[in-house]
């Protein structure tokens, strides 16, 4: 019998896509708006797309990762939680946690949150389309 909370394979990768798009938009605006907060120089930004090649090729394998194990499950209804493994739960709670901590603590400056968030947040937000295009294109086997 399939429980209210299952869904098909498929809307796990939509669900991916939102949370991941929903999250990387949250880290781009922190970061855009602390560059209205320091004095901004030209290779600020160019840093910014340093930060979001090297997290935009890393999420890219992730993305590629996390399809093969949704699509790759047996059955067709799955717990929508399930669009995520228990690791990758992990490191999420680890970084958002970490994150927000040492940026309430004052740890970061402002030009690193600048740099360094609109960076990932971008690179977080492609990761979200990626899954989605990948929801769109879903054929069942």
């Amino acid at each position: 019998m399939k429980r209210f909370y299952y869904v098909p394979k498929r809307a796990l990768l939509f669900i991916a896509g939102i949370v991941w798009m929903i999250a990387g938009f949250n880290v781009a605006r922190l970061g855009i708006l602390s560059y209205k907060d320091i004095q901004t120089e030209w290779y600020y930004f160019l840093l910014s797309a340093v930060v979001f090649l090297a997290f935009g090729t890393m999420f890219f394998k992730m993305t590629q990762k996390h399809t093969r194990r949704i699509t790759g499950y047996e059955e067709k209804y799955r717990p929508f939680w399930n669009f995520f493994d228990l690791k990758a739960y992990i490191i999420m709670a680890v970084m958002m946690g970490g994150g927000i901590g040492l940026r309430v603590l004052g740890v970061f400056p402002d030009v690193f949150v600048a740099v360094f968030y609109t960076g990932l947040g971008c690179a977080l937000t492609l990761a979200g389309v990626l899954f989605l295009l990948k929801f769109i294109s879903y054929r069942e086997k």
